[in-house]
């Protein structure tokens, strides 16, 4: 059986099993190339698709939506002077509501059965006959409610705004689109005269703006990097083509296998593309880095670069499984979130990881011989030549100081993580769909110049969908008097019904994209239910604040759920491969800590660096995620090697001899890993960037300080019992005094 499983790992580094390799790859590619292609095309990125259909809020967009026979995005056009608004401006205004009227955007609502009159006036004011049949099919597919005949003016009289409704037909494209055609055609106005569109469209049609532009600016800026990166580390002109090929090769695949995925029902959103892609270029090339040291290590003690590659898959490929296989786990894990963009990242993530190393074990081995020593010119490995740094380099150098002392460095160690975890006390929520973006984008400006005229509210209503008509009359009244949360509720006439249940809107006193109004949600929903008029189920709550209250309240469910579970996974993968309990006990804990204080240092950074506003909801579970399953990756190829080589010189020797051959090596892979998520930070989304920020600073963090001096300190406090209830616990550990002794001899 053993035999077997070595020819199985090793087939893809043999003269013919590297041929079969390679053409099943560009097979697979050709299979894969035109579903790549298209995988922006199933991207959702509305925020109601993130939430499961039993959410109140998305059982009230759907009340919605049946009764207005399709789901509709509220979008508002503020027009504001300084002083007050004058006739040309209110003519200029006028102007821009017949625009519209005349020639609607695409995905304007459809409201048809309209009265003969209505029509006929129609008609005339867009210049046509009672027979001009584009100008009557023009209107009757617009209809009244879609766009507000009439603009509302403010109270002092320096600001107007128009209402009107955008389907929500499913393409983001749609929606643009609209949306500057609404954009193009009301700002024509006077000098003076500010326009902005803002509201639900405005703000999806910013978000796609930014989404549509995230895999493009992804793919170019990681390839650049890792390129760059490749050409340090391995300092040859050729080389870097190898894993960076194989790595393009990972990623076309992923993509092509996430768009099948994402077919057939996976919520797949443009944020867990972009982290999908930094994935498969960050892992794939550690798996990379770590394969191709172990194969240029025993290049230098072997004839044939066969049995080089061949004893490189044996000795390292486990170490690349386990650690693909922690990963994908606990990305697997995210299956459990009840937030569907969470849940969707899970298996994207995972089969981009899954692809990642697959190809690192097939495909980079079969290019790998191919090309064979010649491919790393000018530093050539020749069998006979030096270099394996066990016994001496920088890392040796390391792991000897920390030898002398290692209790000392560890409790320094922990207390100077200690101080970065005190960075949580300034951690906080406050980031939403208001204030997400990098810079001023025009919906964030329309929603500022209309909270300065109008109730903050009248951008995005909310929706109060009655399921008992008895109750109907006490509802409104209740949700009237409650002038701490509401300004104002719509007139009866705007009333719509379903069935037994009907709909109206309010609007709230402050701004919808705020945290504060995120509270009043909740505060209306369980006064009403108090109510006794009303009761606990009579009532439903909806619109774009309810919509972010509930996903906030799903991310705290998500925390709690999946976070014990991931830890749980990840000790169990890490006993059956190191065959011990204490260890991974130790080695799980200094992930943890490593997780809080870079989340403390990214808390500080966004405060008193960058000035954002607050984190995003969804920072804790998604960086916790990536740190501990990526964290783990380090300690997994640091302590596979320890693991070998303790077994033949004792655990202190062991560590010593595992810190000083992966040192270099594992220190390059978390360069290049923190590097690609960085790179999220090129983005103008600031829960992007807050995520690349966290990942990016907890990788090195992990990568210099917690697997080069914390585990290597514990390792050698605890000594030989650290492999317990193991074989290895109950071997003869040599004392430090002589293991120093022995190494300077």
């Amino acid at each position: 059986m053993r035999n077997k499983l070595d020819k199985i790992i090793t087939f893809p580094g043999t003269r013919l099993g590297r041929w079969v390799v390679i053409v099943l790859w560009v097979v697979l590619m050709g299979a894969l190339g035109p579903a790549s292609g298209k995988l922006e095309q199933v991207q959702k990125n509305e925020q109601s698709s993130w939430l499961p259909q039993n959410v109140e809020s998305v059982k009230a967009l759907n009340a919605v939506a049946a009764a207005q026979k399709e789901e509709t995005i509220p979008t508002i056009v503020v027009f504001k002077r300084a002083g007050t608004l004058s006739a040309a401006d209110k003519t200029a205004i006028q102007k821009s509501i017949l625009t519209l009227q005349c020639d609607p955007p695409k995905t304007i609502s459809r409201t048809k059965g309209l009265p003969p009159a209505v029509v006929a006036a129609a008609v005339r004011a867009c210049g046509g006959t009672a027979a001009g049949k584009k100008a009557a099919e023009s209107f009757v597919t617009l209809g009244v409610p879609a766009i507000a005949p009439t603009p509302i003016y403010s109270k002092n009289g320096n600001a107007a705004l128009v209402a009107m409704d955008l389907a929500a037909t499913g393409q983001g494209n749609d929606i643009v689109d609209s949306v500057d055609q609404i954009r193009a055609a009301v700002h024509q106005v006077p000098a003076g005269l500010e326009v902005k569109v803002t509201g639900g469209g405005g703000f999806s049609a910013d978000a796609v703006k930014v989404f549509a532009g995230i895999n493009s600016t992804l793919l170019y800026s990681t390839l650049a990097l890792v390129f760059i990166l490749l050409i340090l580390i391995y300092r040859s002109p050729i080389f870097w083509a190898i894993p960076l090929f194989t790595v393009i090769f990972a990623e076309g695949a992923t993509r092509g296998v996430a768009y099948l995925f994402a077919k057939n029902g996976l919520t797949l959103n443009g944020q867990s593309a972009g982290i999908m892609s930094v994935l498969v270029f960050g892992a794939g090339t550690d798996y990379a880095l770590l394969l191709v040291s172990r194969y240029r290590e025993e290049l230098r003690k072997t004839v044939s670069k066969f049995d080089a590659i061949s004893i490189a898959l044996r000795k390292a490929g486990p170490a690349i499984v386990a650690s693909a296989g922690t990963v994908i786990l606990a990305l697997m894990c995210l299956s459990f979130a009840e937030v569907e963009g969470t849940k969707g990242l899970g298996p994207a993530g995972a089969i981009g990881v899954a692809m990642a190393s697959l190809a690192m074990l097939t495909l980079l081995p079969a290019l790998l011989v191919s090309f064979g020593r010649r491919a790393f010119w000018p530093f050539v490995p020749h069998f006979g030549d030096s270099g394996t740094d066990q016994t001496h380099g920088a890392w040796h150098g390391l792991g000897e100081r920390i030898m002398k002392r290692p209790r000392a460095v560890w409790i320094g160690t922990l207390a100077g993580l200690l101080v970065l975890c005190s960075g949580l006390t300034v951690f906080s929520t406050n980031l939403t769909q208001g204030n997400g973006f990098r810079g001023e984008v025009e919906a964030a400006q329309g929603q500022a110049l209309l909270a300065e005229s109008f109730p903050a509210g009248k951008s995005s209503p909310v929706n109060i969908v009655v399921n008992d008509p008895s109750k109907v009359e006490a509802v409104r009244a209740a949700v009237a008097g409650d002038t701490a949360v509401i300004a104002s509720v719509d007139p009866e006439q705007a009333d719509l019904h379903v069935g037994r249940q009907t709909v109206f809107n309010a609007t709230l006193l402050k701004d919808p994209y705020a945290e504060s109004s995120f509270a009043n949600i909740k505060e209306l929903r369980d006064r009403l239910a108090a109510n006794p008029r009303i009761g606990k189920g009579a009532v439903l709550i909806g619109g774009s604040t309810a919509i972010e209250y509930d996903l906030r309240e799903a991310n705290v469910r998500d925390n709690k759920l999946i976070i014990p579970i991931v830890l749980l996974v990840v000790f169990i993968v890490l006993a059956l491969l190191l065959r011990a309990l204490l260890i991974p006990l130790l080695l799980i804990g200094t992930v943890i800590i490593s997780f809080f204080a870079s989340l403390g240092a990214g808390a500080m950074a966004f405060k008193w660096i960058f000035h954002f506003p607050g984190a995003d909801p969804g920072l804790v579970l998604l960086s916790f995620i990536f740190l501990v399953a990526l964290g783990v990756d380090y300690n997994i190829f640091l302590m596979a090697r320890t693991r070998e080589e303790t077994q033949a010189h004792g655990t202190s020797k062991g560590m010593l001899r595992g810190l000083s051959v992966t040192g270099s090596v594992i220190t390059s892979a978390g360069i290049v890993l923190a590097g690609t998520f960085a790179i999220l930070g090129v983005l103008p989304l600031v829960a992007l960037t807050e995520i690349g920020f966290v990942i990016a600073f907890g990788v090195l963090l992990d990568t210099f300080i917690v697997r080069s001096i914390l585990v290597p300190a514990l390792v050698f406090d605890v000594g030989e019992k650290v492999w317990w209830p193991s074989a290895l616990a109950k071997a003869n550990d040599l004392s430090q005094a002589d293991l120093t002794r022995q190494l300077s001899d």
